[in-house]
């Protein structure tokens, strides 16, 4: 593959609601944020993505909403539904057509003007499964629950990931929720769905990413510190929920597998230094970790109880503090890359893991992570 690179990156500050700031507002500042960091003007973009959705958005064609803002203006936009990591692949793809040398991909969310039940409830089934009331916090309770059946996971394993990526959230300025705990605070939260306690899922968020993409002429151009792209793949699984291993995340397994052959990964626990993944619940790092070829399946919990996830472990996970910390929904991803650019140049501050050259990133779609997208990118 031709050699791509993240050459800027801007994100607001994750908050519970940004009551004086809109959709355009938050575009506005984290585009901005992107093109001072990567020394551009937004005359030196090419195009531009926005990731949106109109059922967290509240209106149709979201994307409307925040393309001026982002510098739509007289360049051809286009806009991804879902994730941010998605609408990043597009904008990879894009460049690698040959017809564009940059691309910049948005993503946004106001979680604070949704009914986030209302919403995932939406995305099931409309005869067979979307009148019982499930939502994404329901079904994620019972995959959590037939997860930890399966791998003898317990509910103090899924605390400690709650302690761990609260606690880096304190040296994240961008995040939503800092906090010093313990398992025995996470697991006297209330619980919202059983196995899951309110310490263990991801807050309501506010925010709005942004990244520069560019072909290597451009990058080396403008760019001091780029950060490259080294594999990239997604894959979805069965939409119906019955119709998949809960407790196995296989979508993961096969992007992972594609995206570490581009990179030239055969040995993830050596080759890669950190991780940033989707973990809008505890246990979803575990799983998520072992998906990834982090862990092997069912003993994530045993590398988390034994340091090796934590800044100053052998392989750090959501070092940033993660969605727990803070989860903006489809920019989520995204933030997750930014997060790992910040790693990959040495910006991370007291969350800095020492010598990172390469991580994995993972962004997700769908119920019960139905479709994953996998980046591994590198400073070298």
């Amino acid at each position: 593959m031709e050699k791509i690179a993240i050459i800027g990156m801007g994100m607001t500050k994750i908050e519970a609601n940004k009551v004086s700031e809109n959709f355009a507002d938050m575009a506005w500042e984290a585009v901005n944020a992107a093109l001072a960091d990567a020394g551009m003007d937004i005359k030196d973009v090419s195009n531009l993505i926005t990731t949106s959705n109109d059922f967290w958005d509240g209106r149709t064609i979201s994307c409307m909403a925040v393309g001026d803002s982002s510098g739509a203006r007289e360049k051809n936009c286009s806009c991804v539904e879902g994730d941010g990591t998605y609408g990043a692949f597009y904008a990879m793809a894009r460049i690698l057509s040959g017809s564009y040398p940059s691309t910049l991909v948005t993503g946004h969310t106001k979680g604070s003007e949704s009914i986030s039940s209302l919403i995932t409830n939406a995305a099931f089934d409309p005869i067979y499964e979307r009148s019982l009331g499930v939502d994404m916090i329901t079904a994620s309770a019972m995959q959590a629950r037939a997860y930890m059946d399966k791998t003898g996971t317990t509910s103090e394993d899924l605390a400690r990931v709650s302690v761990k990526n609260h606690g880096n959230a304190k040296n994240n300025p961008y995040a939503q929720l800092p906090m010093d705990l313990t398992v025995e605070d996470v697991l006297a939260s209330e619980m919202i769905a059983d196995p899951l306690h309110k310490l263990d899922c991801s807050p309501v968020s506010d925010g709005c990413c942004a990244l520069i993409l560019a072909d290597e002429e451009t990058a080396k151009k403008f760019c001091k510190k780029p950060i490259w792209v080294k594999g990239a793949a997604f894959c979805s699984d069965a939409y119906f929920l019955g119709d998949r291993d809960l407790a196995k995340p296989k979508s993961l397994v096969a992007a992972a597998k594609k995206a570490y052959a581009m990179a030239g990964i055969t040995e993830p626990t050596r080759q890669i230094d950190l991780a940033e993944v989707y973990d809008a619940f505890t246990y979803q790092e575990l799983m998520w970790a072992e998906g990834l070829g982090l862990a092997e399946y069912g003993k994530a919990k045993d590398r988390l109880k034994n340091g090796d996830f934590d800044i100053s472990g052998t392989l750090p996970v959501n070092a940033s503090g993660g969605l727990l910390s803070g989860h903006p929904v489809i920019a989520a991803g995204l933030y997750r890359m930014a997060e790992a650019v910040r790693q990959l140049r040495g910006e991370a501050g007291a969350n800095q893991k020492d010598g990172a050259k390469t991580a994995v990133v993972q962004g997700l779609n769908g119920l019960c992570g139905q479709s994953h997208c996998v980046w591994v990118l590198g400073n070298e």
